[in-house]
């Protein structure tokens, strides 16, 4: 038995501003039938004992802690860039101000 109904699909695309077409609204309507019943074996098959999971393998931080140094000099950083105006970046006007 279905448990997406294509009229469910219909205001859900339109609540997102989505139009579909008749032929789109049946098929994701069956696609997320198809969603709806996997979730729902997943769900049998979790029990207490099981632990949730967010990845299959064990992760870790691998970023250094984030501890505070003194900045570059101004000098060294505008030493790279290809203008530099006032102890600034100069950069192209985009927006048309002045």
């Amino acid at each position: 038995m279905s448990t997406i109904s294509r009229d469910e699909v219909a205001r859900v695309a339109a609540l997102a501003r989505i139009e579909l077409r008749p032929d789109e609204l049946d098929r994701l309507a069956g696609e997320l039938d198809v969603i709806v019943e996997s979730i729902a074996k997943v769900s049998q098959v979790a029990t207490p004992e099981v632990p949730a999971t967010s990845h299959p393998l064990p992760m870790s931080n691998v970023f250094r802690p984030d501890v505070p140094e003194p900045a570059l000099p101004v000098d060294d950083v505008l030493a790279g860039a290809p203008e530099a105006e006032d102890g600034r970046f100069a950069v192209p006007q985009i927006l048309g101000e002045e």
